[in-house]
């Protein structure tokens, strides 16, 4: 290896050969390993920082390789903390001192030195992630920030820079990074869950939505391309291409990406635009949604995910493997499943709402209202059975989990699978009237009172369980509130004079829900209401720019910055959702 490197070592592709054989050396020979490897890297005088620089570009790539092969032996990660800081003054100090062999290149070009500044910045990340110090994410934030405003091309920069803002909570500053990345045709399949998979979660439901979209206008249209190429290629008599795009069209048609933002656009749609239960009716209605039907093709889903999109130097145990791949998939299946799923209940429970009563189960099965609650039984069923499941931890360069652990921990999935259960107790409620179900009654009060406990949890988790609970509460007036109609004709009949007009119990319980939900919500948005004055009373930058050079803290305070407005949005985004909420509340009375 070393007599390679004697001979390549000014090659880019020398690092990505050599690292295929490290694990032939034993822990004990890697730094006799780079030493000798450092001798037949040519380089000056030691300047007043204290390193030694090269004088030509071969010379750089010679000293850069050997860099990223001390980082792959794991030689970076067993230094102490001040041994990083040491290595990352040194790495920046000869990417600064790269920029001068590439000072006349265009500006689509990339610096010779830039492999220099990303492995700085993973360095920060290392001591982030090792010792929690947050002064380090946002100085690799500024190491990015210099380095992408040098080599405005570099796909790395813009890609890390993207991951760490999602780290952040931060998503505002990844839509213009991605966008940036100009990524072409199937780019969208393998590299658009870096997009979409944060959006919403981070709490910007319109980007969220832009994001769907965006990834969902690829798919169309190349549904409709690949027919228009396939009638080509027959007229033409390129037969022999047709295998390909017969391929490459089921390829993306199966794609788990493609099912993810489809459900997810949907989804979103019915939590932004359905407020009261006409209105998820229409909103179901026009999506064309089945209950009945999965059109996700579970057997041949396809992960086409490019989990290696991210340069890393990191050694064999820090990096991603088969297992994680295979673990990710599994997860993103089982999320998927959840949220396929639940989208399914929200339009079984749409198709539930209907204006006659009916009296007896043979007449609700004659007009259909017992299959669909039997659709609605198997579906929680198999939402319950689907929740019986654990989340995944990966490499910090590797998949990103989904919400499924957060969404599992918080009460949220069991919540929402609740809320959905109380519109089968309803249904049943319906067929047998007030007057015979003082056990389903008391059975749907402890339901009611059991949702408002819940609804303890991750906020945009709320947010998402509350547009739910209220559909759910909608579809309890129509039903509660012609059999309360029907109820007091009753004891117009019978004509007794009492002075007190008793409430059946299933009645109180739902007034008692309503007024738990509006005093919920309105403690939410107090709570939001704080936090956006907190947030804008506080100036992050004042609390870490000082001590830094004055070019290193102009780029740390725009990644601030940016930061800080993202968080503000997404307050007010959620802010302004939960008013709208609020507003459907008072119209629930029965």
């Amino acid at each position: 290896m070393v007599q390679f490197f004697g001979k390549f070592g000014e090659k880019p592709c020398c690092i990505t050969d050599l690292i295929l054989y490290l694990h032939l050396l034993a822990p004990e020979q890697h730094v006799q390993f780079i030493n000798r490897l450092s001798e037949a890297v040519p380089l000056g005088e030691q300047g007043e920082e204290g390193f030694a620089f090269p004088e030509d570009t071969g010379a750089l790539q010679r000293h850069l390789c050997v860099c990223q092969l001390s980082r792959a032996l794991g030689l970076h990660h067993a230094l102490n903390p001040e041994g990083k800081l040491r290595l990352i003054t040194e790495l920046r100090a000869h990417y600064r001192h790269g920029l001068k062999f590439g000072s006349n290149a265009l500006k689509t070009e990339l610096q010779f030195s830039d492999m220099y500044c990303l492995m700085a910045a993973h360095v920060y990340i290392d001591l982030w992630r090792d010792t929690g110090d947050e002064d380090a994410v946002w100085q690799a934030l500024g190491v990015l920030q210099d380095g992408l405003s040098r080599s405005a091309s570099n796909a790395q920069f813009k890609l890390l820079l993207l991951l760490l803002y999602c780290h952040l909570g931060a998503f505002e500053p990844v839509v213009d990074l991605y966008y940036n990345l100009d990524a072409k045709h199937v780019q969208h399949d393998t590299i658009g869950f870096l997009l979409t998979r944060y959006a919403e979660s981070l709490g910007h439901f319109a980007a969220a939505s832009q994001s769907c979209n965006f990834s969902l206008r690829f798919f169309h249209s190349n549904q409709k391309d690949t027919s228009e190429y396939i009638i080509q290629a027959y007229k033409y008599g390129a037969f022999e291409k047709i295998p390909e795009f017969i391929a490459l069209r089921n390829r993306l048609n199966h794609s788990l990406h493609f099912a993810q933002v489809r459900t997810e656009r949907m989804l979103l749609d019915l939590f932004l635009e359905a407020d009261i239960m006409l209105s998820l009716e229409e909103s179901v209605k026009a999506m064309s949604l089945c209950a009945e039907e999965d059109d996700i093709p579970w057997d041949s889903i396809r992960d086409n995910r490019d989990l290696t999109v991210f340069t890393s130097w990191d050694p064999k145990e820090r990096r991603l493997a088969e297992e994680h791949r295979r673990l990710s998939l599994e997860e993103e299946t089982v999320w998927l499943r959840i949220r396929s799923l639940t989208l399914r209940l929200v339009a079984s429970m749409a198709s539930l709402g209907h204006t006659c009563a009916p009296q007896n189960a043979e007449t609700a099965n004659e007009n259909g209202v017992g299959d669909k609650a039997s659709v609605l039984s198997s579906l929680l069923s198999q939402l319950n059975q689907t929740l019986q499941t654990a989340s995944q931890l990966y490499p910090f360069l590797g998949p990103p989990s989904t919400r499924l652990a957060p969404a599992l921990s918080t009460g949220s999935c069991q919540c929402q699978a609740a809320a959905l259960q109380l519109c089968v107790h309803l249904q049943e409620l319906e067929l047998l009237g007030l007057d015979e179900s003082s056990e389903l009654q008391t059975q749907i009060c402890n339901g009611f009172k059991s949702l408002v406990v819940q609804l303890q949890e991750n906020l945009i988790f709320f947010v998402e369980t509350v547009c739910i609970v209220l559909w759910m509460a909608s579809q309890c007036t129509k039903i509660l509130r012609p059999l309360k109609t029907s109820l007091q004709k009753k004891k117009k009949k019978k004509r007794k004079e009492t002075s007190t007009d008793v409430q059946p119990l299933v009645i109180c319980g739902f007034q008692e829900l309503t007024g738990n939900l509006q005093d919920l919500i309105s403690q939410a948005l107090l709570h939001i209401k704080g936090q956006e004055t907190g947030m804008m009373a506080l100036k992050l930058s004042s609390l870490h720019l000082e001590g830094h050079p004055l070019e290193e803290a102009s780029f740390m305070k725009a990644a601030m910055d940016k930061v800080q407005s993202s968080y503000l949005h997404s307050l007010q985004e959620v802010g302004d959702l939960l008013k709208r909420r609020a507003e459907t509340i008072k119209n629930l009375k029965i």
